[in-house]
């Protein structure tokens, strides 16, 4: 084994305990030097633990020689061949290489000394490379070769893992890294996981993502004398020996192999030194650590983490190109029980940052409030409607935590119209007759403005004063809201992120309501939540319109309770939505027109603000001046570049019917009810996200009056664009939108990259892995409860999370 290649300064132990190679830099690798390091870091790659995940996108199979007549356009194969022809050019070189069953043309554009030597007539090669097929036959590209002689056979280099890469950095220096990081963490022996058998005992009734063990074929021999799954037992991952051969143990259930050899390539750890020939000295230690390593593949969690990443980085080949096949078809589906065991270990680090940061939210104090309250009661009295039986649950669910010491932090949704607000009114109620200031965060002004509205018709005849505070107010308007704030002249204050700027001071905040929550950084709640007085934390009650699929709530939502407002109000009509081509714009505006004058409003919604040649969007300002020119209809604009007190003015002129048609980029998603509203128009419906597009079609259909929806699109249309404008069309439920959108877009467009940013994962899928969350959960919650674990769970976040320790202190 050659000496380890961390660098000794980088090796230096803190307060007497060993660090782990995992957690030091990628610079403290040979080789490693400013140009590589920075290389790296285009591809996340920080410290040695980013670079052992830096798992490959594909192999290529050079484990088994094809035949040249078998060569098939666009395969990656290992061949061997004679030189029958070579014709050097200024242009480049052409080799014709043939064996007994076909030909192939080798193409070289680059020639150089040695590879003009090397082609001579009658040479023997061994090759790989891409083939192309096409009108001069099959043919290879550049590939590599290596002469073959009496004393050189047919080498077999197995599977090679081809990772991503940036421009510069080439594969081999990569394997070369990857390589070197394999081996220190070898040799430093230390555990890489706090994971014990113990542990998983308390999930092991809950179901793996399927996977099943490959069979492996037998084979005449195996040569390599440093096989991976010994090199991986030779670091211990806190199994105790005792439990991992314990017949009886429920995580051992080991089903019968009758064959269980297996090719394994030649390993990043191969060396002929004298220490592995006394470790591995006959086939038959090979053989028993091959069929070990077989059945383990039956069980995810007797597989260490050390075991998991060499199978990822080297993976072993077989005799059997089906069980091969398959095997690498599991690996690059990350349902390979290697892979499961990775990601359970991460969904596992993300699950106990949220545990851990609500653990910690639970350690303060918060103001508690009365479980009866006037003004809620006063305020649900004077509505001409009932609450639904639904808003009635959440209002328990919210009631029954304000009422304790303990801070809520309760993430509330509800599709489009469920009466999400009124609830956060009433939540708001129960706060000011206790006597604790509320303030309500909306992330656009134009939103914050709907809730001002509301808020001020809901409380003002209750005698609540409500203030205001935005980024567009004049200084004095400002430092009036500030000092009205300070001095708890206003009890309940609405504004956007203006609210949690430093020099806003609460007399006594006690409850913080943040609607469109995901729009929202988590470093821009806690600012708000840590303006509570002094030695107390407000309550947090999140809102959220768009309906989140159950893994995506799991994971970035995972340290709130959860209430979900199931049903509409009464009298909603149902909303029809059909998809129309662009080129019958002018059907569609000859509808707006039977529409308005029937008495009836509508929208009609723009992708942009301005002319852009890049999108081909038709702008706002564009449709305003055509529409007023063919319609004799009144019509207003609204867009995001509008003053706030000119938006105001036009969304209350539409609202109280002195508009006929309001012309709005996507500003009007959500917050704005106009129940005689009945026609939606969506032009260039295709530029937008699934949930984005059902926020808009909800600001419709909220009276007694048939709605449409009429999605414009430009076509052509990708396969991707028409599936997404079917779902809609055929679904108003939000939460199958929802779901259907986080499997096209990903969770990042769903909740915005604020919200999953720091929740990005090496490994893990919400959508592909949904099974194992379940299994990340229980392993998270065991741990959380046993005070003896918390060294091991704040390295285990800070391991998979290291920006996490921001929101945790872990």
């Amino acid at each position: 084994m050659p000496t380890p290649v961390i660098s000794q300064s980088s090796a230096r132990p803190i307060n007497n305990e060993p660090v782990s190679a995992l957690d030091m830099p990628v610079t403290a690798l040979a080789g490693v030097g400013p140009k590589v390091a920075e290389q790296l870091m285009q591809l996340g790659i920080a410290r040695v633990f980013d670079l052992l995940l830096h798992l490959p996108r594909a192999y290529e199979d050079r484990s088994r020689l094809v035949s040249i007549g078998e060569l098939a356009h666009g395969q990656a194969a290992l061949i061997t061949g004679r030189v029958m022809h070579v014709d050097n050019k200024r242009s480049g070189m052409t080799v014709i290489v043939e064996d007994d069953t076909g030909s192939v043309s080798l193409r070289f554009f680059k020639v150089y000394p040695g590879l003009a030597q090397t082609m001579s007539l009658g040479t023997q090669l061994q090759l790989f490379g891409e083939v192309k097929v096409g009108r001069y036959g099959k043919q290879m590209h550049h590939p590599e070769y290596q002469m073959l002689t009496d004393s050189a056979a047919v080498t077999n280099t197995g599977l090679q893992p081809i990772y991503p890469s940036v421009k510069g950095l080439h594969q081999n220096k990569l394997r070369t890294l990857i390589k070197m990081a394999l081996q220190t963490v070898r040799s430093q022996g230390l555990p890489m996981t706090l994971f014990t058998m113990d542990d998983f005992a308390t999930v092991a009734d809950l179901p793996l993502a399927p996977f099943e063990a490959p069979k492996l074929s037998v084979v005449e021999a195996v040569e390599s004398d440093d096989i991976f799954s010994m090199l991986a037992r030779s670091v211990p991952d806190n199994v105790p020996s005792s439990l991992s051969s314990n017949s009886d143990n429920p995580l051992n259930k080991k089903s019968e192999l009758n064959s269980t050899q297996v090719n394994l390539p030649d390993s990043p750890f191969s060396n002929n030194s004298s220490s592995n020939h006394q470790l591995y000295d006959d086939k038959a230690k090979v053989n028993t650590a091959v069929a070990n390593y077989s059945i383990a593949a039956h069980n995810v969690y007797n597989l260490t983490i050390f075991e998991a990443l060499v199978l990822l980085h080297t993976p072993p080949t077989y005799t059997d190109a089906g069980q091969q096949y398959k095997m690498l078809t599991q690996l690059s589906a990350r349902s390979h029980a290697a892979c499961q065991r990775l990601i359970i270990e991460e969904l596992t680090a993300h699950q106990l940052s949220l545990l851990y940061r609500r653990q910690q939210l639970h350690q303060h104090k918060a103001p508690k409030c009365a479980v009866h309250s006037p003004l809620a009661d006063q305020l649900f009295a004077n509505l001409p409607f009932n609450l639904t039986k639904a808003q009635i649950r959440v209002m328990k669910d919210i009631t029954a935590d304000m009422a304790t010491s303990i801070p809520m932090l309760r993430l509330v949704q509800g599709d489009v119209g469920a009466g999400k607000t009124l609830v956060a009114a009433g939540a708001a109620g129960y706060a000011l007759d206790s006597g604790w200031q509320v303030a309500i965060m909306a992330p656009t002004e134009i939103l914050a403005e709907q809730h001002l509205l509301n808020f001020k018709q809901w409380f003002e005849p209750l005698g609540v004063g409500v203030g205001w505070l935005a980024g567009k107010q004049t200084a004095k308007q400002r430092r009036e809201a500030l000092e009205a704030v300070s001095e708890n002249t206003v009890q309940l204050v609405v504004g956007t992120h203006a609210l949690f700027q430093e020099q806003v001071q609460f007399a006594k905040l006690g409850l913080v309501v943040i609607d469109e929550q995901h729009r929202f950084g988590v470093e821009q709640r806690m600012a708000l939540t840590n303006k509570g007085v002094a030695g107390s934390t407000p309550h947090q009650l999140v809102m959220t319109a768009t309906p989140i699929p159950r893994t995506l709530a799991m994971s970035v939502y995972g340290d709130m309770d959860n209430s979900i407002i199931d049903e509409l109000p009464p009298g909603r009509t149902p909303i029809t939505t059909v998809t129309i081509d662009r080129n019958r714009r002018d059907e569609v505006i000859e509808r707006i027109a039977i529409n308005c004058e029937a008495g009836r409003q509508a929208y009609w919604v723009c992708s942009l603000v301005e002319e852009s040649s890049v999108l081909d969007a038709q702008a706002a300002e564009a449709t305003y001046e055509d529409l007023n020119e063919r319609l004799n209809i009144r019509i207003g604009l609204v867009h995001g570049k509008m003053k706030g007190i000119d938006k105001q003015q036009v969304m209350q002129d539409f609202k109280a019917g002195l508009l006929d048609l309001l012309i709005a980029t996507t500003v009007i998603e959500v917050g704005v009810d106009v129940p005689n509203a009945s026609l939606m128009v969506i032009e260039n419906a295709e530029r937008l996200g699934l949930s984005q597009l059902h926020q808009l079609r909800g600001r419709v259909g909220r009276g007694s009056t048939k709605s449409y929806c009429v999605l414009l699109y430009q076509t052509p249309l990708s396969e991707t664009g028409t599936e997404r404008l079917n779902v809609l069309r055929e679904s108003t439920d939000g939460f199958v939108i929802a779901q259907k959108d986080l499997e096209l877009r990903g969770p990042g467009e769903l909740l915005g990259k604020r919200q999953t940013g720091n929740a990005g994962y090496y490994l893990a899928d919400l959508i592909r892995d949904e099974q194992l969350f379940a299994i990340a959960q229980g392993l998270a919650k065991h741990l959380i409860q046993d005070p003896t674990r918390k060294a091991d769970v704040s390295q285990l976040i800070h391991r998979w999370m290291p920006e996490a320790s921001r929101y945790t202190n872990a």
